[in-house]
């Protein structure tokens, strides 16, 4: 059954790990329902919902009369590769929830091809793959949600990368997809005026689980190549995604967050 609360509501798709669950953290240390996305890792999902009625500003009431806490919160299994799934994602949280005020598009896809060689980033299926994963799930979510953000005057917010705005990152295929995904960003902003606001982050290297692959020496490359001698966190860039869902005056906007590594 739907809760009538005025709380806001926001969803994170693949929201589990890494940025995705840093952001869950902040959102509801700053008052809001928060709905997490995830595909596969059941356990790492509790894991982290278990932790959220701790932090949250929320009272105990803020759900509807006589909830708990923890009814602030759900985890939703959801295939972002499908656009059935994502339907079926946005219709739960809605009907969990009875609103939704911000949807966090955090999904993604690569495979480490490098930028070296031609014929390493010519595998059909992995561009068949990214541009599902970094340009068609985005759509599909925003097109699953507007009439539920049209009703909040809300925001849809994504992270694309770095490798989006500089011929870098992963592969060819990443970089290709994540500068479209930037593009349909600014397309989606026109479509979606005058009520729901539309924003990108692009961050560049995060110490997330992905970031694994790299060498210690690699990291510590990376690092002395930023203007401010240090690799942007998760809590960094959650705090921006915060700020594009407060903001009212910003729509359209890609912001990069490397600091200053492409200066």
């Amino acid at each position: 059954m739907a809760s009538t609360s005025s709380t806001p509501v926001i969803l994170i798709a693949a929201g589990s790990a890494g940025l995705g669950a840093a952001a869950a953290r902040l959102f509801a240390q700053n008052g809001y329902r928060v709905v997490v996305n995830y595909s596969n890792n059941v356990e790492r999902a509790n894991q982290l919902l278990d932790e959220l009625p701790g932090l949250s500003s929320l009272s105990k009431d803020a759900a509807g009369s006589g909830s708990s806490s923890a009814e602030n919160f759900a985890a939703i299994k959801a295939d972002l590769g499908s656009r059935e799934e994502i339907s079926r994602l946005i219709r739960e949280t809605v009907e969990r929830f009875g609103r939704l005020d911000v949807l966090f598009s955090n999904g993604g896809w690569s495979r480490y091809r490098g930028l070296e060689s031609i014929d390493e980033n010519c595998y059909e299926e992995e561009w068949d793959r990214a541009f599902n994963l970094n340009v068609k799930a985005h759509l599909w979510l925003m097109q699953a949600a507007k009439k539920h953000l049209d009703e909040t005057g809300g925001a849809f917010i994504t992270t694309a990368s770095l490798a989006g705005v500089s011929h870098s990152g992963s592969s060819l295929a990443y970089s290709v997809t994540k500068a479209a995904q930037i593009h349909l960003v600014k397309a989606l902003a026109v479509m979606a005026a005058p009520n729901i606001r539309v924003n990108s982050v692009s961050p560049g290297l995060l110490l997330t689980e992905w970031a694994e692959r790299f060498t210690d020496e690699q990291k510590e490359q990376h690092r002395q190549g930023t203007k401010l001698k240090r690799v942007v966190t998760v809590e960094d860039v959650a705090d921006q995604v915060l700020t594009f869902a407060r903001n009212k005056g910003m729509t359209g906007v890609n912001v990069l967050m490397d600091a200053g590594f492409i200066l």
